[in-house]
């Protein structure tokens, strides 16, 4: 599968199966087109790489969370011989090797504050990967989850807008902390 292949795809069905051993049948009975196998282990990963294509669907493994898959130029070309479609990495030379390969790298990024968004912008300056995933998707239902317990929920990171303020406080945080000096004065 090419970049250009998958992009394709995901335009047609924007939802990738983000799974883990139990419920990667669930996954192949899906709509989705595109598994990404969170947690492989290369006791399982071959016969998992073959019914993802038996069921037409591209599958990525995650490489850094594969069991008993090296972390390195070996375990990225052992995932290539066995036939997966990409790899998914917050490391970029994994993912240098995976292009090398003729595998589409996806790089998975944490943007957690303003310095990780920085980090991010200069990854992307020399880019290793065809994709890149950020995480959290959905910061507002990870703030309505905890906000409901015990120990008050205060949201920070990446908050530069009124707006975002209000949504983080709609969502159950008492405060926000920002590092923006004009959101310091709304009311």
């Amino acid at each position: 599968m090419t970049s250009h292949k998958l992009i394709e795809v995901l335009e047609f069905n924007p939802i990738i199966a983000a799974v883990h051993e139990d419920a990667f049948e669930a996954a192949l009975a899906s709509p989705a087109e595109v598994i990404f196998y969170l947690k492989a282990s290369l006791l399982t990963v071959r016969e998992r790489v073959a019914a993802a294509h038996a069921a037409g669907k591209s599958i990525f493994v995650h490489v850094d969370l594969a069991e008993g898959v090296g972390k390195d130029r070996a375990g990225v070309t052992y995932l290539a011989d066995l036939g997966v479609d990409g790899i998914i990495s917050t490391r970029t030379q994994l993912l240098r090797y995976a292009k090398e390969l003729g595998l589409v790298a996806v790089q998975r990024f944490f943007a957690l504050d303003s310095q990780g968004m920085e980090s991010i912008s200069e990854t992307l300056e020399s880019p290793a990967c065809d994709l890149i995933e950020i995480m959290p998707g959905v910061i507002g239902k990870a703030i309505s989850r905890f906000a409901g317990g015990r120990i008050p929920v205060i949201a920070g990171g990446l908050i530069e807008t009124k707006a975002e303020v209000t949504s983080a406080l709609n969502c159950g945080a008492i405060a926000v902390s920002t590092g923006n000096k004009a959101l310091w004065y709304i009311d």
